[in-house]
C-alpha cells in the first residue's frame, strides 16, 4: 500500500511540476501568437533590422515613425528575460533574417532574483548570441545597454557591471557593437532623470525614447 501510494503522489507531483514549468515557459504565448498572426496578414520584409527584448522596446510604439528610412520589426514582448527571449529565438528572431538585431533586455533578469547576478546576466546574453549567431550567420547583433530607471536604483551598480562585461564580451566579436544609452539618461547628480520615464518609474515616456532615437539612429545599417 505504501508503494502505490507512494507512487501515485510522485506522479502527481511530476503532473504539478510539469504544468508550472509549462506556464512559466508560456506565458507570452499569446504575444508570439499575435505576432505570427500580424506576419501573416502583412509579411515583414526580409533584411530589416530587428528590435527585440523586453517591454522597453515592447513600449516603444513610434519606433517606426522615429526611423522613417529604415524598415524596422519591433519584437519586444512582456516583461521579458533572457530566458523568454532565448526560449522564442526560433519564432520571432531565425524566421525573419533580419540584416541587423537590436537587443534589450537583462534589467528583468537582475529584477527577478537576488541569485542573477552579473555574470549570471553574461552568461545568458551569450547563450542568446550562440542561437542568433547560428541561426543568422551574417546578421549584425547589437546589445543596447541596460538602462537605470529610478524605480530600480538599487540595481544600477548589478546594471553598470552587467553592461561592461556583456561589451567586454562584444569587443571579441565581429560585426557586433555596444550601444550605450546608459549615461545619457543620468542627470548631474548621476541618478536617473526622471521626467523621461512615466508614472511606474520604469518605463519610458516620449522624451526617454527620443534620447534613445537620437543615440541608436547612427547605429543603423
Amino acid at each position: 500500500m505504501n508503494r502505490i501510494f507512494s507512487r501515485k503522489w510522485i506522479v502527481v507531483i511530476a503532473f504539478l511540476f510539469i504544468g508550472i514549468s509549462s506556464f512559466a515557459q508560456n506565458q507570452y504565448d499569446d504575444e508570439i501568437a499575435a505576432f505570427h498572426k500580424k506576419d501573416a496578414a502583412a509579411p515583414p520584409p526580409k533584411n530589416a533590422i530587428l528590435f527585440v527584448g523586453s517591454s522597453t522596446f515592447r513600449k516603444w510604439t513610434t519606433m517606426e515613425n522615429d526611423f522613417p528610412t529604415h524598415a524596422v520589426i519591433n519584437r519586444g514582448f512582456g516583461g521579458a528575460v533572457f530566458p523568454d527571449v532565448i526560449h522564442f529565438a526560433n519564432e520571432i528572431i531565425i524566421p525573419y533574417q533580419p540584416k541587423q538585431i537590436l537587443i534589450y533586455c537583462g534589467d528583468n533578469d537582475l529584477a527577478s532574483s537576488d541569485t542573477v547576478t552579473p555574470v549570471v546576466v553574461l552568461h545568458r546574453f551569450k547563450e542568446l548570441f550562440a542561437i542568433i549567431r547560428t541561426g543568422v550567420p551574417n546578421a549584425q547583433i547589437d546589445f543596447v545597454s541596460i538602462k537605470p530607471s529610478p524605480s530600480r536604483a538599487h540595481l544600477m551598480p548589478n546594471i553598470v557591471k552587467s553592461n561592461k562585461l556583456i561589451k567586454k564580451f562584444l569587443r571579441k566579436k565581429k560585426n557586433t557593437k555596444f550601444i550605450n544609452t546608459y549615461n545619457a539618461m543620468l542627470g548631474a547628480d548621476g541618478q536617473p532623470v526622471p521626467d523621461i520615464f512615466i508614472e511606474d518609474k520604469l518605463h519610458m515616456n516620449a522624451k526617454g525614447y527620443a534620447i534613445w532615437q537620437k543615440i541608436i539612429e547612427p547605429y543603423l545599417l
